[in-house]
């Protein structure tokens, strides 16, 4: 069975725990990169977020597509913007048909929780088996705790 993790970073909080998950499971890794570039600072950070979530923003996406059809578990990661997972990631579900696929979701968040996040992407994955969900709070900030968490997560997916 192959894994492939498929994640987008904003800040690089979620960045590093995919790397880490990726390495755990000897999976393939895909960073999500967009044409559009949001503001990265004070108020209009998460102004700008929100918006694009709310309006169902789907960004271009400048990496080269990936054949899912070689992988039989994907991982999802994504920060949380406005109780949702990013634009981004909407872009990517909407592009590739994910149907069949053993998948598993985490998520980098500032501590509001993750479970609407989880929810509303299993609402867009329907039609695929659920293996898994994690949710990281502030990772970047606290490594020394996360990447040991993501290691045992991953290692508990029965990949």
């Amino acid at each position: 069975m192959s894994t492939l993790v498929v994640y987008f970073s904003f800040t690089g909080s979620t960045k590093p725990i995919a790397e880490k998950i990726a390495e755990t499971l000897g999976a393939d890794i895909t960073e999500l990169k967009t044409s559009k570039n949001y503001p990265t600072g004070g108020f209009r950070k998460y102004f700008w977020g929100g918006k694009s979530v709310i309006f169902g923003e789907e960004p271009k996406l400048t990496n080269k597509p990936v054949d899912l059809n070689q992988y039989d578990t994907i991982i999802i990661g994504t920060p949380i913007w406005a109780g949702s997972f990013t634009p981004p990631i909407k872009s990517f579900i909407s592009q590739n048909n994910i149907q069949g696929k053993r998948i598993a979701l985490f998520a980098s968040h500032a501590g509001g929780g993750a479970q609407k996040c989880f929810t509303k992407l299993k609402k867009e994955l329907t039609g695929n088996e659920f293996i898994g969900e994690i949710d990281f709070v502030e990772p970047k900030k606290s490594l020394e705790e996360n990447l040991p968490k993501a290691v045992s997560w991953a290692k508990g997916l029965a990949i």
